[in-house]
């Protein structure tokens, strides 16, 4: 006769139920060599989930402000507008590696799922990145309390910190010409700005 015990429960599965918010992951980075200035969202939305493309909610001004500061807009192929970002300098990522949250919202992440991405491990490997952007507050709480204390001393020393508006369409407490202007702190870190 089989044996028809079933195997003991696994405690990773406790409250794994419909209740639980889904897991979320991030993409890789998209840092090339020579990288001055590393944008961090906080995890990718729904939209860009689903479309593989970070900041692809048509909303989210990431782009719009990209195009204006970089030539690197949202009418281009993502491909290039990557590419383009990588030849002024800059880089993008998210602070969180992977979390559980339900819908697109930052308030609604789990904050005892979140497990940070590598940054400390990235500034190791690209020595030229000297300023990081911090893309709404969210993205500046995770970097203060789960990646900042890991950064060397001495790295973290020659780093400088933007935190910039929330490009996010829920951020409606700025205007739009408002986050532009502070977004435009980015060109002060790329390379050869001409705006």
């Amino acid at each position: 006769m089989p044996n028809s015990r079933r195997r003991p429960a696994d405690p990773a599965d406790a409250g794994a139920g419909a209740s639980a918010a889904p897991r979320v992951e991030s993409f890789p980075p998209q840092v090339a060599a020579g990288c001055r200035v590393l944008v961090l969202g906080t995890v990718p939305s729904l939209a860009s989930l689903a479309l593989r493309q970070s900041y692809a909610h048509a909303q989210n001004l990431f782009w719009p402000f990209m195009g204006e500061l970089y030539d690197a807009g949202p009418g281009l192929p993502y491909a290039e507008r990557i590419a383009r970002l990588h030849a002024r300098g800059v880089g993008i990522w998210d602070v969180l590696e992977r979390c559980e949250r339900r819908g697109s919202l930052d308030s609604d992440i789990v904050v005892a799922s979140e497990v940070a991405n590598d940054i400390p491990g990235l500034l190791a490997r690209e020595p030229a990145i000297a300023a990081i952007a911090l893309n709404g507050a969210k993205a500046l709480q995770v970097y203060r309390r789960r990646i900042e204390p890991a950064i060397d001393a001495a790295r973290r020393a020659r780093l400088a910190v933007l935190a910039l508006p929330s490009t996010s369409p829920a951020n409606a407490s700025i205007t739009r010409a408002d986050k532009l202007a502070r977004w435009r702190e980015l060109l002060a870190w790329s390379r050869d700005a001409a705006r």
